[in-house]
């Protein structure tokens, strides 16, 4: 295993709840009110369609509001993983990232370990744009068991439901939450903040048209029948662990233009184009940005 990258459940495709449109030449993200799978390829049009998003819209209603879903591990950490996450919003990638408590902070000189206090609390992150940031894995059909989809989100309504859902159903089913029939759902509500307009979040409940008893039943059903093929999930759960565990960020370069894209529009690709021979203007990336910023209040002390 290559030290210091981060090895990460393998991704399919992917789930979201908007898309990417062009708005006056520039590339912008614009909300839904349903699910879109999509899978691992762009065109000009944006990120292709995966086969499963049309067959779960033939089986259900146009508008793809709840996803049948497995979990890939027992431990609700290794299937979500959220942190406060500050993006250099010119390429996407991961500068600083914390768990409220400690952080690891990309800098000129290296990595460095130092005190999260949450975005709200420091002035780095403050500054900056930092917020939670939270990857779930899922399994969606039979065709790939340990094949996922991921869903991207900084909300904080999805990533505290989602965390909530994950610990309780892994406590009341004995620990078998990879075992659990569940079910991805897409719910609104309107704040204050949303001008009592909707916006929407995910939640994670069981399937439509069972109970919470049923479900749990089914778990033990199915980690019998994996136990007695020799499925070790126990040993899956710590190949994952020491996976995520290998590398700083999770968030690799790869994915960086696609994180800047959805999560940083007004400093994303503006969609103009440079004439041919034109070279890109030198520009200072947002951890520059901080570093010079940082030096020259430094500077600034008696």
């Amino acid at each position: 295993m290559l030290k210091g990258l981060t090895i990460t459940p393998p991704v399919i495709g992917r789930i979201s709840i908007g898309r990417i449109v062009e708005k006056n030449g520039k590339r912008l993200p614009e909300k839904d009110d349903q699910f879109t799978l999509t899978s691992q390829v762009q065109n000009r049009d944006g990120w292709v369609s995966h086969p499963l998003d049309e067959a779960l819209r033939r089986a259900g209603s146009s508008k793809l509001r709840a996803i049948p879903v497995r979990m890939l591990f027992n431990d609700p950490n290794l299937n979500l993983r959220a942190e406060y996450t500050l993006f250099d919003r010119e390429n996407g990638r991961p500068i600083c990232v914390g768990n409220g408590e400690t952080c690891k902070r990309a800098a000129s000189d290296g990595l460095a370990v130092l005190p999260c206090p949450s975005p709200d609390g420091c002035g780095f992150g403050k500054a900056a744009g930092c917020k939670p940031y939270g990857r779930l894995n899922v399994v969606i059909g039979d065709d790939d068991e340990l094949g996922s989809f991921i869903f991207r989100t900084t909300s904080y309504n999805s990533i505290r439901t989602l965390t909530a859902r994950l610990h309780y159903y892994g406590a009341v089913s004995g620990g078998l939450l990879a075992c659990l029939p569940l079910e991805l759902k897409l719910r609104g509500k309107s704040t204050t903040q949303s001008y009592r307009s909707a916006i929407y979040y995910v939640d994670l409940g069981v399937r439509t048209g069972s109970s919470l008893e049923a479900a749990i039943a089914e778990a033990r059903e199915l980690n019998a029948r994996r136990k007695a093929a020799g499925f070790d999930q126990t040993a899956l759960d710590e190949a994952a662990r020491l996976g995520f565990g290998n590398g700083a960020f999770e968030e690799s370069d790869e994915e960086g233009a696609a994180v800047a894209e959805e999560f940083y529009p007004e400093t994303a690709g503006s969609g103009r184009e440079r004439p041919s021979g034109e070279s890109a203007p030198a520009m200072l990336t947002l951890r520059d940005k901080l570093e010079r910023k940082a030096e020259g209040l430094a500077e600034a002390a008696p």
